[in-house]
């Protein structure tokens, strides 16, 4: 490695910094002098320092050092993880589309196939125990050794030697692809593994769960309202727990989808001016009820969907305070092909003016519920586990009758989703008997006086 890479790669990331901050004369000399001087220190830390030093370590220290005096949500991105970084946003990555568990032996386990993906349409079902990947063993590897041999170029053959549930084994060959992460899903999977998107079949209640904003959710929300519409969807629970977010442009036409005018968010920074994004009347869908459902984890776009849809009274929010995390950031590339800076520049407010952002000491941060239910640590980790259970293939042999009941009975400890399933029959049966909602309540009965 260039001796001054270190520094020279620094001053890249510090002037990338400066140049939104516009610099007077005093201010570029200030800055030069400084990059001067760091360029001394490498030099003299390189030839001089006691033990010979490992040159990457010094290049990571120093950015971090920089960057960990601003936000966690700054970071430097090398070239390496450049297309990573940039898939991880999208959604995509290469490879077969399975998920992978480690048991107790040191064996790999597909937790579930991706819907679509050459690992369902071969046949890789939940359960199977991968045996080996192009005729090696996996059997004790770490999850980064197996996921680069199961993973490589689109277009190129892995062979997956398996042993089902069943205790057949087979040899499976399927090519690799760029596979999509879903990020919409329903309820629970039908007997053919498709989505069931309704929670409570008699009453027509639907449930839609976005798990993060990738460039296709909005299509793909909008695609499935449209079916469950035709289908007479009464009211609608969206489910933004454990939702990190993704990109807003996603999160704005979603909640485009269901208001017609108003504002849907502000973002606005130090050195970036004022942008307010607005509903528009194309495209809306006709009205139904909302609740939408929100934990400590929900965050980012996840956050401006559900304070959005809040504040323009189009629907109740229920769950938990969310994260905070609502501030924008940029993907600014370094000069010379040294990677890329995020780096945070403006933040989200709400259509009522409040902060989403988390800041240091602050008391008011992020999307407070209308209806409070708070759920503990230990019961939320069950809800997960259920919701796993809920999500992967299974043969049809195995596949429960589904839709037995009005109620759902596979998610009993969701305490915050069957909360919201008992307020929207409320809602639904207020909609249908509006007189109802808005007849007196009936007198109070005093009891007679008695006579003397």
């Amino acid at each position: 490695m260039n001796r001054e890479r270190t520094a020279w790669l620094l001053s890249f990331l510090l002037l990338a910094v400066m140049a939104f901050r516009n610099p007077t004369a005093a201010q570029r000399d200030g800055d030069y002098l400084f990059v001067r001087t760091l360029v001394d220190i490498n030099r003299q830390v390189v030839a001089n320092y006691v033990d010979k030093v490992d040159e990457s370590r010094l290049e990571k220290a120093a950015i971090d050092g920089m960057l960990n005096q601003l936000d966690p949500f700054t970071m430097y991105i090398p070239p390496a993880r450049r297309e990573e970084f940039d898939r991880m946003l999208e959604g995509t990555f290469k490879g077969v589309g399975i998920q992978l568990n480690q048991l107790p032996t040191g064996q790999w386990e597909v937790m579930t196939p991706i819907d679509g993906s050459p690992a369902f349409r071969a046949g890789v079902m939940a359960g199977d125990l991968i045996l080996k990947v192009n005729g090696e063993s996996v059997d004790g590897l770490r999850i980064d050794e197996v996921v680069r041999k199961i993973a490589g170029e689109a277009g190129s053959e892995v062979r997956l030697n398996l042993r089902h549930a069943t205790g057949e084994s087979v040899e499976l060959r399927m090519k690799r692809e760029e596979i999509t992460v879903p990020t919409v899903k329903g309820f629970q999977r039908n007997p053919d593994n498709s989505w069931d998107f309704f929670v409570c079949e008699p009453q027509k209640i639907a449930y839609i769960r976005i798990t993060q904003f990738t460039p296709t959710t909005c299509d793909n929300v909008r695609a499935v309202l449209s079916a469950l519409i035709k289908d007479g969807m009464k009211g609608l629970i969206l489910d933004l727990r454990w939702n990190p977010g993704g990109q807003l442009d996603q999160a704005v036409q979603i909640v485009d989808l269901f208001i017609t005018k108003g504002t849907i968010v502000i973002t606005k920074g130090r050195n970036r001016p004022e942008d307010i994004k607005s509903a528009t009347a194309s495209g809306t869908l006709a009205y139904f009820p909302i609740i939408v459902l929100v934990n400590e984890h929900s965050a980012s776009s996840a956050e401006i969907v559900a304070g959005s849809l809040m504040d323009n009274n189009r629907a109740a929010v229920l769950g938990q305070r969310t994260y905070g995390k609502g501030s924008v950031q940029e993907l600014i590339p370094l000069d010379g092909n040294n990677g890329e800076l995020k780096l945070t520049v403006a933040y989200y407010y709400l259509p009522s003016g409040r902060l989403v952002h988390r800041k240091k000491d602050a008391a008011d941060w992020g999307v407070e519920p209308q209806i409070p239910v708070p759920m503990s640590d230990a019961l939320q980790q069950k809800v997960l586990e259920e919701r796993y259970k809920q999500e992967i293939f299974r043969r049809p042999a195995t596949q429960p009758t589904a839709q037995t009941a009005a109620v759902p009975t596979t998610q009993p400890l969701d305490i915050q989703l069957q909360r919201a399933i008992d307020t929207m029959m409320v809602l639904t049966i207020l909609e249908k008997n509006p007189r109802i909602a808005a007849s007196p309540p009936p007198p109070t009965t005093q009891p007679a006086a008695e006579e003397h």
